[in-house]
């Protein structure tokens, strides 16, 4: 499988002069498609960085990163919004508009394709939605969902595209055990169904036997342990 995310040398630091901080210290890391990879580690270690810098969200400082082919240091904000509508972002706190429905949610992802009509991506997010097991809830808001259900949305939402690449943060944080390993499944099945490759930052130990590999960071470092899980 060719690799979706080479990162090599990669540093990054908040802050200006003398509240200059580094938060990544040389990070190496490659990631193939299909694979599920998942970083885990204590809060502040550099996970949601190092996710943001994969997904385009940051500019990167030092180092070499290539999302989907393009190298990110140097590139543009426009080059860099166009790798990012090759991929699908689930976050935490799912992200769901309050006026709009659970359709219209999911909807907004596809508005980014040009090539797609309105009645198209109407069509596309209903049976994402299906998928995912919201059929009969298309047109709720999302004050009228569950939390398992609004970040079922979310799923569907960031997998309506059919993307090459899911990044996830958190993705089961707010769940019970069940809902968080019913979402999980649902992201694992799609995934591999459409040959897309996710990368996952998760505290959730439940959850670990999903992924091919397992990284953990500590203080800005990506340690050399690889672990492999045999799925259960």
């Amino acid at each position: 499988m060719k690799p979706i995310i080479i990162v090599r040398n990669l540093s990054h630091f908040y802050g200006k002069r003398l509240l200059r901080k580094q938060v990544l210290f040389d990070i190496n890391l490659t990631i193939k498609q299909t694979e599920i990879v998942i970083l885990t580690g204590p809060s502040g270690s550099g996970k949601t960085t190092l996710l943001s810098l994969v997904g385009g969200l940051l500019s990167v400082q030092e180092g070499s990163l290539i999302t989907l082919g393009k190298e990110m240091n140097g590139a543009s904000e426009q080059q860099r919004v166009r790798v990012r509508r090759q991929m699908g972002y689930i976050f935490q706190g799912h992200n769901l508009l309050p006026f709009m429905t659970a359709r219209q949610n999911v909807q907004m992802s596809l508005e980014l394709h040009e090539n797609i009509s309105d009645y198209q991506a109407k069509i596309k997010s209903e049976a994402i939605l299906k998928v995912v097991g919201l059929g009969d809830r298309v047109n709720y808001y999302p004050q009228n969902l569950s939390g398992g259900q609004k970040q079922r949305v979310a799923i569907a939402r960031a997998l309506v595209s059919c993307p090459a690449l899911i990044l996830a943060d958190e993705p089961t944080a707010a769940l019970d055990s069940k809902t968080g390993r019913e979402v999980i499944e649902i992201m694992r099945r799609l995934a591999k169904e459409e040959a897309a490759t996710i990368l996952m930052v998760t505290h959730d130990n439940r959850i670990l036997d999903v992924a091919d590999r397992i990284f953990r960071m500590e203080d800005g470092r990506l340690l050399k342990e690889d672990v492999k899980i045999t799925h259960i």
